[in-house]
């Protein structure tokens, strides 16, 4: 198989669709049928089931994806250290995060990243959520992931790393713990912990709302400045916060309940950095991160993958 076939056969085998295929390989749709079918008459059996509808590996396709990516993958690292060590990709890349299964994630892509670029080290880091931005501006860490929107001049918002459902966390022995699911409109009748400290307004009243969709007013309680806060606020009764679904696998304890919004939306992670400070080594690991999520299925199926492959544990 020469190197754009592998590379056709593989993308088609985790996208399923040859329009997103030819987009991501970078050819014409029509050069992807051709591959494919060129690919099947050599092998002397169909490696996909097409549809008006839909695209499936069969079996042989499933077999020939397992017995060729791992090897694919060794030749892309092997050819991006090569790369790395001609480039200077070496030194250090600090990067921050805001949340435990941020975090999680990123160290499991710097295991990755690693193995392609061994001369990089990837020190990782929280960032608290009074202060977002300012260890990246005071060149505490080179590149962080954060929760939009980000509408500062001086930052570089780059792609969504992940992107979670938006759930209600309170108190078990709070009026909305007996309900199924909670709406944006009940907040009016609930206390919002919100967050202080050097937050922009703009990111406050997008995660904070000060009223519902119909205009009634949101009782705002304390602000907090360290997330440990809010999980003993919330414990305490007094008042609730919206967190990204993920977290009731990091923060789960007795007395606290997390319930699913009906309407509000998903809450988005994304890479930031200074702006006109994009380095080699800052975009190298973008890219193998980027990579690892479409692996997963994109940025709402990254962190479920992750825990996945390490057996279900947080």
């Amino acid at each position: 198989m020469e190197r754009q076939e592998i590379e056709i056969f593989l993308t088609l085998a985790e996208e399923l669709h040859f329009g997103r295929t030819a987009d991501r390989v970078g050819v014409s749709q029509s050069r992807v049928s051709q591959t494919v079918a060129r690919l099947e008459r050599r092998i002397g059996a169909r490696l996909f089931e097409r549809t008006s509808r839909q695209v499936t590996l069969t079996p042989i396709g499933e077999q020939l994806r397992d017995d060729v990516a791992p090897a694919w993958r060794s030749v892309e690292e092997a050819v991006a250290r090569a790369m790395a060590a001609g480039r200077g990709i070496t030194g250090t890349l600090r990067i921050g995060f805001s949340g435990a299964f941020t975090g999680h994630l990123l160290h499991s892509i710097a295991e990755a990243f690693g193995r392609r670029y061994p001369g990089v080290d990837v020190p990782i880091r929280q960032v608290q959520i009074s202060d977002p931005y300012g260890p990246l501006r005071a060149g505490d860490i080179e590149l962080q992931v954060t929760e939009p929107p980000v509408a500062e001049p001086d930052l570089t918002l780059g792609p969504v790393l992940l992107s979670q459902p938006r759930v209600l966390l309170m108190s078990s022995a709070h009026p909305f713990a007996r309900r199924d699911a909670v709406s944006v409109e009940d907040l009016a009748e609930a206390t919002l912990l919100t967050v202080g400290g050097s937050v922009p307004a703009h990111w406050l009243d997008h995660h904070f709302p000060r009223q519902t969709p119909s205009g009634r007013p949101i009782p705002h309680g304390q602000a907090i400045t360290h997330w440990e806060d809010a999980l003993s606020l919330v414990l305490a009764g007094k008042g609730v916060t919206p967190v990204a679904a993920a977290g009731a696998q990091y923060y789960s304890r007795p007395g606290l309940v997390f319930k699913p919004f009906t309407d509000a939306p998903r809450i988005d992670y994304a890479f930031i950095w200074p702006a006109g400070h994009e380095t080699a080594r800052l975009r190298a690991f973008v890219h193998v991160a980027m990579e690892r999520v479409r692996e997963a299925g994109g940025p709402t199926r990254a962190v479920e993958s992750l825990w996945a492959e390490e057996g279900g544990d947080a």
